[in-house]
């Protein structure tokens, strides 16, 4: 999960990337069980107070139970696929989360 949470400097910045910038924007894990939750929530937890030894933002990933989800429209998916040398922001910390789950926790 440490390396969907984003961290970001400030609230708006959770809902961007590059220059587009929204709610469709956001990062997000949605589970659909409490231990899901739970689990999810321990590792933000624990993957920011390593990212704050760093000195990097907040995680402003949301952590809510599942909901309906919709899929972008086909040009929206696989972009780097479609556009090797296209723009993309994910380049990573460098830091690990102290904490995992494994399958059968889930």
């Amino acid at each position: 999960m440490a390396v969907i949470q984003h961290c970001r400097d400030g609230e708006k910045e959770g809902m961007r990337q590059q220059n587009d910038s929204g709610t469709q924007y956001r990062s997000a894990i949605y589970t659909s069980n409490p231990t899901q939750q739970e689990l999810a929530l321990r590792s933000k937890v624990a993957f920011q107070q390593e990212l704050d030894k760093k000195g990097y933002g907040r995680i402003t990933t949301e952590i809510r139970e599942w909901q309906p989800f919709y899929y972008a429209e086909d040009y929206h998916q696989q972009y780097l696929k479609k556009v090797p040398k296209g723009y993309c922001g994910l380049k990573g910390t460098g830091v690990s989360c102290p904490i995992g789950a494994g399958k059968d926790e889930l």
